[in-house]
């Protein structure tokens, strides 16, 4: 069955930067758009950024344009986020998903950025 688990949030400063990892088994990695999405306390979960099957072309929510990054790995089935110049509005809990089962979450990683 398809899993994905998230890692690689923390504690980090405004301006800071964080990498995101999401390792994923169960279905076949390669065939799927990947995308990664989140959700602040009080608020509903949001797409961020998602990826095409080759890494060829990805899109990202206007609020973090510029400063965050998606990118995969088809031979190790993992997917990342490069988040730079963080901001506090960018503490939620962050999930990644993928088009094979699109109602399957995992359970996250969570991104604090504080001073």
């Amino acid at each position: 069955q398809v899993q994905l688990v998230e890692s690689g949030g923390g504690l980090a400063q405004p301006g800071g930067s964080l990498r995101l990892s999401c390792a994923a088994s169960g279905f076949t990695f390669r065939y799927y758009v990947m995308r990664w999405y989140r959700q602040a306390p009080g608020k509903e979960r949001e797409l961020v950024a998602e990826i095409t099957i080759d890494g060829g072309r990805a899109n990202y929510a206007d609020s973090v344009k510029g400063r965050f990054f998606i990118s995969r790995d088809n031979a190790k089935n993992v997917v990342y986020l490069r988040m730079n110049n963080l901001k506090p509005d960018d503490t939620a809990v962050y999930y990644c998903n993928t088009a094979a089962a699109p109602n399957y979450w995992g359970q996250g990683t969570q991104v604090t950025v504080s001073s």
